[in-house]
């Protein structure tokens, strides 16, 4: 009878062969799970005295992985999300571990029964059109900088790519024909085609021409070339924001991150009349319901829908249960 396998070398074939090989992940997802399982093994560390090297199946039971969740929320201060995540990373591991390993298959589907946590969903933050016009009028084309800053800001607002969309784009992913196309490679390994307008096509036009665009190099590169990180371009958009509310004051009083740059997309289109199966397209959506979120945070939407209603007349009697059963539950 073959030997139980170890903690060490289950972990290396999950990532090496179930995550890499069968499922094909994407690398966002890999680093996601090593960055779980980095924290989850220095925890267990802490708490166990040995080394990750070291530790058994039976000390990452249920009881070790909820310590584990508990401590990301009181001492990292994550929030419920971030939680959520890193527990999703886990189980994930645990459902490998369920086929791979049978001696452990009750510590698996304790760990499994973990419920990922309930979260209120805050109201979703987007831009007016004068609010976006206020940030794309702020960048200096004159200088290289700010000719890249105005085109990316622009094509960002066109499609609505990620963040890791926009910072990852190609010369050769966009296409100058009529109309101009721009490729998008999206989350989840899922392409997706988005038409610009004619005005960001033109911008595109000049900005290459300034770059001196190659194929293979990238479209908003930094000024050596390489690819813009996620912190630079965030950066970058804070100080737009920060100059634009000089003019824009609401833009005080939001949190702008190239996310909200996203959801102003959306909310432009449905705003404009474009159907919702069309909008969960643009975007890259896998399911049409995360999409439903902005027909939800439409209040103007709201407004008319309210507006087209007429107000109840007369009086309306009130249902009275007769039965106990039923007046129990209806006092819940």
């Amino acid at each position: 009878m073959a030997d139980a396998p170890t903690l060490p070398s289950l972990v290396q074939r999950f990532f090496t062969q179930h995550l890499c090989e069968q499922k094909n992940v994407s690398p966002r997802t890999v680093a996601a799970y090593r960055d779980a399982f980095r924290l989850f093994f220095q925890f267990l560390q802490e708490l166990t005295g040995r080394s990750p090297s070291d530790l058994q199946m039976a000390d990452l039971d249920e009881q070790a992985v909820l310590a584990f969740l508990d401590h990301l929320e009181s001492a990292r201060d994550n929030q419920i999300r971030s939680r959520n995540l890193r527990l999703s990373a886990i189980r994930a591991f645990f459902r490998f571990v369920s086929v791979r390993d049978p001696a452990n298959i009750a510590i698996a589907s304790r760990v499994l029964s973990i419920p990922i946590k309930r979260t209120s969903r805050p109201m979703m933050t987007y831009l007016t059109r004068e609010e976006m016009e206020a940030l794309l009028a702020v960048p200096d084309r004159n200088t290289w900088l700010g000719s890249r800053d105005h085109a990316l800001l622009l094509t960002m607002y066109n499609t609505g790519a990620r963040a890791s969309e926009m910072t990852g784009l190609l010369c050769e992913q966009v296409g100058f024909a009529s109309p101009t196309i721009i490729q998008i490679h999206g989350k989840g390994r899922k392409d997706r085609a988005v038409p610009l307008w004619p005005q960001t096509s033109r911008v595109l036009r000049r900005w290459f021409d300034l770059l001196q665009a190659k194929a293979d190099g990238f479209a908003f590169p930094t000024q050596r070339g390489g690819r813009l990180s996620a912190d630079a371009l965030n950066y970058l958009l804070q100080n737009v924001v920060a100059k634009a509310a000089a003019k824009c004051p609401e833009l005080k009083r939001k949190r702008v991150t190239p996310h909200v740059i996203r959801h102003t997309t959306a909310m432009h289109l449905l705003q404009a009349g474009v159907d919702i199966a069309v909008i969960a397209l643009w975007l890259g959506h896998e399911s049409i319901e995360t999409t439903h979120g902005y027909v939800e945070a439409d209040f103007e939407m709201k407004k008319r829908a309210l507006d087209k209603l007429s107000p109840a007349t007369g009086h309306l009697s009130c249902y009275k249960p007769d039965d106990k059963l039923l007046r129990f539950l209806s006092s819940l």
